[in-house]
């Protein structure tokens, strides 16, 4: 199937790239790296007026600073695959890009194209929630910050408006006490999780204390397991298992039971990840 006929306009800079979106009304779509965006064209389930180029705006770069990370929107999956400032200061990113899609799409894949489909399988919105981090967006008002647990609001919904261009993220960096861990199950390497896990914890002595796991693949946004967190931190894998507060539905790659019983099978692996240099 082709897409149906749009137009096509290349963006000078942030503001223009929000005029234009505003002078369409809703029915304009932004143009990052493409990896979703032209798949959902060519099956018809997006039919904009218009693209809007924005990959000459200038919002790509990686940068450490005031002991906080911060990368902008369209920097490709690969440079942050590749960057040794990602692999130092965000360790859990780091964890987690090896396992997103294949070569050719990290190649042209954005950051915030990922987090602004907000598809529930994708790894890296689970990151960031786990991470705790914060998501600029520019519109028409001007320049907001949200935080990643209020930005997804369901299934391939998020905090942008219409008008809203996603610019940037922003996480604390690691230091000697964090710990991190991810895993993920899915049918073959590259294919969208069944159930996948991005955690963070302090090292607090021989335990583990801000214990945050972020489940992605088993509902509509990314998935705290609190009740699972609070478990872990007292000190007890299998209570932490015990305690998984989630509730998957059923889909085509599993029943929700067997989600659930994969998600306490990551758990334990992560708990270890979090645990090995505690």
């Amino acid at each position: 199937m082709k897409p149906a006929a749009f137009a096509y306009a290349k963006a000078r800079s942030l503001d223009d790239a929000i005029a234009l979106l505003g002078a369409h009304k809703g029915e304009a779509k932004l143009l990052a790296g493409g990896q979703s965006l032209i798949a959902t064209l060519n099956m018809r389930l997006s039919s904009p007026s218009l693209l809007v180029d924005i990959n000459g705006v200038g919002l790509d770069g990686i940068s450490v600073s005031n002991g906080m990370v911060e990368i902008g929107a369209m920097t490709r999956h690969v440079a942050l695959e590749r960057s040794s400032d990602i692999a130092k200061h965000a360790p859990l990113v780091a964890l987690a890009m090896p396992h997103i899609a294949h070569p050719a799409i990290r190649n042209r894949g954005t950051l915030g194209g990922s987090l602004a489909y907000a598809d529930p399988a994708a790894e890296l919105p689970a990151c960031l929630v786990a991470l705790d981090g914060e998501i600029d967006i520019a519109g028409p008002k001007g320049k907001r910050s949200v935080k990643a647990g209020d930005f997804f609001k369901g299934l391939f919904e998020t905090a942008l408006g219409p008008h809203d261009v996603l610019s940037a993220i922003r996480f604390a960096a690691a230091d000697a006490n964090t710990r991190v861990g991810f895993a993920e199950l899915a049918r073959r390497h590259g294919d969208y999780a069944m159930v996948g896990l991005a955690a963070v914890a302090k090292a607090n002595g021989k335990a583990l204390s801000d214990v945050r796991l972020c489940y992605f693949g088993v509902g509509a946004t990314p998935v705290r397991a609190r009740k699972a967190e609070a478990a872990l931190a007292a000190g007890s894998v299998d209570d932490a298992v015990s305690a998984l507060d989630l509730d998957p539905a059923d889909d085509i790659q599993a029943t929700g039971a067997v989600k659930k019983h994969l998600a306490g099978v990551l758990l334990r692996r992560v708990a270890k990840q979090l645990t090995e240099t505690a």
